[in-house]
């Protein structure tokens, strides 16, 4: 059974997604729909009841019994009034009730669809984007429906409602009205419609330039190192005036529709009221009617105006959430397969069965390679840089999928396995850790959220972090900064290395891991991870190969092959590749390249 928590894909399109972040809410929004409808139609009464007044008022004078009358309708205008402010405000409270839920339900939702998305995804976006995009989705969905519920749907009743009582009143009035109405609604539309690909560009070009800012703010290290701030500066710069250019392609075109929907409705206000005086003159509507007639038709058109504008301000957010759903819910390249198993890794053989990988077409990293490394065995791995060290690991955590072949974890295939699961049987400790901005005892807690403080305290000590974490004035409480920047580099490898241990999984995987340690520290460290290999299969990808000497075995990759294989005495006897790198190795460290090797052997070269 999967674990993801998705019954079903989430829809990439963006009337489809905001449908179905409407659908938790729906009664909530049919009693607003029907509060909104009620409000419409005492707002559009109330030209009515002042048309009838007047209609009143004008023979008043002459007949003293028609005051009773007007108490009435004052009486009855009063309650309009009141029916007005009580039901907009009762379907206001509502929208405050359920907004921010709402746009909390959206946030988590794309979240936890984006945690599913695959290496090669997160490779080719910037992180700063990914989470502009999902604020500004959820926002954007927010303000559309409440555009439909606050705004669209109350137009739409002032519209029906206003119309039928001034046809009633006036055929020739209501049916100008209703044909303006027609005509403008549809232009209105048409125009904003085509401002939404610009809408669309201004989102990504907005949330491009707040990666490009996320992006340099966490590499103020390097840009500070290489006195690059000006380069910065301007390469924001230039982002910066793309995403202008966008904004005012956007913008203009969106203030050439308002000149129109302004112009369009001033021009029918001077008409309606010139109009209806002429009728008036007539004799062909008396002057309650006149009253009602203009009045009515000014709120109208008044209405008219907003809905026009609603029509850009939606199609803009629509233009949001089409960018957000089309970045953000991609299908998953790497999933659980239907029946995913969560098995429990109790002895941690590994096996690459004929496996060939390529990350791209035609580049293929390993054609049918085979390795198998028997439960509790400690491996080493080396090789040139491009040799397929790191891919292997990539592999093994199922960062990516093979093309053919089989992985597998205790003779169970890894595509078998939940994702979750299989991530728990396997504890990385990488070259570069990266830690949250919390607290150390946080970082180190992520292993096993459910560790008490003694246990995260031993996993500091056998780690060799204690020493320096007791040395803090917070302690444990101590925030990291973001990514673990107030720490050394070496400082957060042995807080890597304390939740490495924390978690105690079945099989270890060193990606260099003590390469940022100093010598001291190191063998302090050596020492601890010995204890932690106890009982697991590790695997220790190093350039430096005293510190895999002393493994069972070591294995040396080529160009994606495994060129040797066996223990540091038995390869070094052999005298070929891994006798070369042995050999020549400067500092303690493998040459980057076969041709730093002078004369390598043959078995090298092939």
């Amino acid at each position: 059974m999967s674990t993801e928590p998705f019954h079903m894909p989430l829809p990439n399109q963006p009337r489809a997604f905001v449908m179905l972040m409407l659908k938790p809410f729906l009664p909530w929004y049919g009693l607003m729909l029907l509060l909104e409808a009620l409000s419409a139609s005492c707002t559009m009464l109330l030209p009515y009841m002042i048309g009838k007044t007047v209609g009143v008022v004008s023979h008043a004078a002459n007949n003293p019994a028609l005051w009773h009358t007007l108490l009435q309708y004052v009486g009855i205008f009063a309650a309009l009034n009141l029916g007005e402010l009580v039901l907009s405000r009762s379907a206001g409270a509502i929208q405050m009730h359920i907004g921010p839920r709402q746009r909390h339900r959206i946030t988590a939702q794309l979240y936890a669809w984006l945690q599913y998305h695959s290496h090669r995804f997160f490779a080719q976006q910037f992180s700063g984007a990914l989470a502009h995009r999902i604020t500004e989705t959820a926002m954007s969905v927010n303000q559309t429906i409440w555009a439909i519920h606050t705004e669209f749907w109350p137009i739409t009743v002032t519209f029906i409602v206003a119309s039928a009582l001034l046809f009633n009143a006036s055929p020739i009035l209501g049916g100008v009205l209703i044909a303006w109405i027609i005509v403008y609604v549809a232009m209105s539309y048409i125009l904003a419609r085509r401002a939404q690909p610009l809408a669309q560009r201004f989102a990504a070009a907005r949330s491009t330039t707040a990666g490009k800012i996320v992006d340099s703010v966490t590499n103020l290290i390097n840009v500070r190192l290489f006195a690059q701030e000006e380069f910065e500066r301007e390469y924001l710069q230039r982002h910066l005036d793309e995403e202008l250019t966008h904004a005012n392609r956007s913008n203009w075109y969106t203030e050439r529709v308002r000149w129109f929907q302004f112009g369009s409705a001033a021009i029918l206000k001077v008409g309606i009221l010139s109009f209806a005086l002429y009728l008036w003159a007539q004799g062909q509507i008396g002057v309650g009617v006149f009253v009602m007639s203009t009045s009515m038709s000014l709120l109208i058109i008044s209405e008219a105006r907003n809905l026009s504008r609603r029509f850009l301000e939606v199609f803009e957010y629509l233009g949001n959430i089409e960018h957000g759903v089309s970045t953000l819910l991609r299908p998953h390249e790497i999933t659980n397969t239907p029946n995913a198993i969560a098995h429990q890794v109790k002895a941690g053989k590994i096996e690459f069965r004929d496996v060939s990988f390529a990350y791209q077409p035609g580049r293929g990293i390993f054609n049918a390679l085979n390795l198998t490394i028997p439960v509790g065995q400690k491996v080493g791995v080396v090789g040139y840089s491009g040799s397929g060290k790191s891919t292997l690991v990539s592999l093994l955590l199922r960062w990516y999928d093979i093309q053919q072949g089989q992985i597998l974890l205790d003779d169970v295939p890894l595509t078998t396995l939940q994702l979750d699961a299989l991530h728990r049987q396997i504890s990385l400790i990488p070259q570069e850790p990266s830690l949250f901005h919390r607290s150390l005892k946080e970082n180190i807690r992520y292993a096993r959220p459910d560790a008490n403080d003694a246990e995260v305290e031993t996993a500091a000590r056998r780690a060799h972090a204690h020493e320096f974490i007791d040395r803090l004035p917070e302690g444990y409480e101590a925030l990291v900064g973001e990514r673990g920047v107030s720490l050394s580099g070496g400082q957060r490898q042995r807080i890597a290395i304390a939740r490495a241990m924390l978690q105690n999984a079945p099989i270890l995987v060193l990606d260099e891991a003590t390469s940022a340690l100093d010598s001291q520290t190191e063998r302090w460290i050596q020492d601890s991870l010995q204890s932690l290999m106890e009982d697991k299969t590790v695997l220790v990808i190093a350039h430096r190969l005293s510190t895999i000497a002393h493994l069972d075995r070591i294995i040396v990759f080529d160009r994606g092959q495994i060129i040797e294989d066996g223990s540091h005495a038995e390869l070094l006897a052999k005298r070929g590749a891994y006798f070369a790198l042995w050999s020549h190795q400067s500092d303690g460290f493998i040459p980057n390249q076969l041709s730093q090797v002078a004369n390598p052997p043959e078995t090298v070269a092939a």
